[in-house]
């Protein structure tokens, strides 16, 4: 274990909080009033608004919109201090966690709350052809991949006369795959169809895999229709009980078919970050730690493990790793060493679903709504509650303003501000030489307006 050091001072008990995602700014936030020490750790130093983050890749907004500084939303509690750094071990029977700049933290309580990253099921070398998105750094290079690929067709029509069809493939049909699918087909169709002259957007493909029955698998089956339809209005092409097997270069297989893809998406499963399994408690086959009512892992009554980490069972169903559960849980933690501070029994963390909702493009989503009454519903007015319902969780008033006028913006003028392309001018696959036949000119390449 590394040198142990711990700048705060020892006479009132130490928390220990690893991840500055929901869960742990909330259980942050919950600890502000308590006589307690917080130490709140994360590598990065800001907290994301993961539900939007999908909009970042597609340029609705940019990072900034959906992002905070961790130590300034905890700027105010006096008891919390902030740390830039990566947890590395974690040593149980010394309650001690090693950093990777090469201190250690001494805790009364551990709070894990790292969340999850995106899982390609053993297939690692799909990642550089089919980008994950679980970050900021992940959504910028979503969007640089996708605005590059009517780029890199426009130039290509102009030197040659034709460019490779413009498919772009998202494999996984939960809510970040049909967000994702929704909006390049909107951006597609909508926002750039009268900025190219030699291209035409709106006939790109867009095509959604999934491997299940349906798209929304844990959404009601009326809601997953609904959403089906809605995706095949926007041009969507939507096949289910299709099984990835192989994505390379430009293409995605499956069964003994071969997609040609100019950008391929991942948004297809999920793995518990690894910090859950140093704890040496049970874990289920995605690495989550099996936490009991009280989100202690076995035999750890000091130990919290939260949000998408925890694999928590109520009514025979394990919580979803979606933000409500974490935001709950957060503050669920507070009331628990709160409880343990005044001697009371801690009470036991019930989960209260209000509902789930996933926006399809523009003026279209889809919602179960849970309280403050029971209803499912889609179109114009389930788009409206998930923009009211968005903006209300996003963490500070210049966020809120700022993604609330680039909405508006987006509706009235047809257009996105965020349409930055940075870094590599290369697609994985896209051909550096052309030469092609004239029959296949012919067939692929759209009208040339300045012929």
């Amino acid at each position: 274990m590394a040198n142990v050091t711990n700048p705060l001072r020892r006479q009132q008990p130490s928390v220990v909080i690893v991840g500055g995602g929901f869960a742990g700014l909330n259980a942050a936030k919950g600890l502000a009033k308590l006589p307690v020490r917080v130490t709140v750790v994360d590598r990065r130093n800001h907290n994301i608004f993961q539900p939007l983050l999908y909009q970042v890749a597609l340029a609705v907004l940019s990072p900034a919109n959906i992002a905070q500084p961790i130590r300034t939303v905890l700027r105010h509690q006096r008891n919390t201090q902030v740390l830039m750094d990566e947890v590395v071990g974690i040593d149980v029977a010394g309650r001690c966690v090693a950093l990777a700049s090469g201190a250690g933290l001494l805790y009364d309580y551990l709070v894990l709350a790292t969340g999850a990253t995106h899982s390609y099921f053993g297939h690692d070398d799909w990642a550089p052809f089919a980008p994950a998105l679980k970050t900021i750094e992940d959504a910028i290079e979503i969007r640089r991949r996708v605005l590059l690929a009517f780029e890199l067709a426009e130039r290509q029509m102009v030197e040659h006369g034709w460019h490779p069809p413009l498919n772009f493939v998202v494999v996984g049909g939960g809510p970040t795959g049909v967000e994702l699918a929704g909006a390049i087909a909107d951006i597609a169709q909508l926002y750039m169809r009268h900025d190219f002259r030699h291209i035409d957007p709106a006939k790109s493909r867009v095509i959604l895999l999934e491997a299940s029955q349906q798209v929304l698998g844990t959404y009601p089956r009326d809601l997953s229709a609904k959403a089906h339809h809605a995706l095949g209005r926007l041009g969507v092409e939507v096949r289910v009980n299709t099984q990835v097997t192989g994505i390379g270069p430009g293409w995605v297989q499956t069964g003994d078919q071969r997609i040609n893809a100019v950008v391929t998406l991942w948004a297809a499963g999920v793995q518990a970050s690894p910090l859950g399994r140093m704890l040496g408690a049970p874990v289920d086959r995605r690495g989550c730690v099996l936490v009991d009512d009280h989100l202690n892992p076995q035999g750890l009554p000091k130990v919290f493990v939260l949000g998408d980490l925890a694999h928590l069972e109520q009514n025979g169903h394990q919580l979803p790793g979606v933000a409500q559960p974490a935001i709950q849980m957060g503050h669920h933690v507070a009331r628990m060493i709160a409880a343990d501070l005044a001697g009371r029994d801690r009470p036991a963390f019930r989960y209260f679903d209000k509902g789930d909702m996933a926006t399809i493009g523009r003026m279209d989503a889809v919602a179960k709504v849970e309280w403050p009454f029971k209803a499912h519903i889609s179109g114009f007015l389930a788009w409206i509650t998930w923009l009211t319902i968005h903006i209300f969780f996003l963490i500070g008033f210049r966020n809120r303003l700022s993604v609330f006028a680039a909405w508006v913006w987006n509706y009235i003028t047809f257009t996105r501000g965020a349409r930055l392309i940075t870094g590599d001018q290369r697609l994985p696959g896209w051909p550096d030489e052309v030469a092609p036949g004239p029959a296949r000119a012919e067939e692929e390449a759209p009208s040339n307006p300045f012929k």
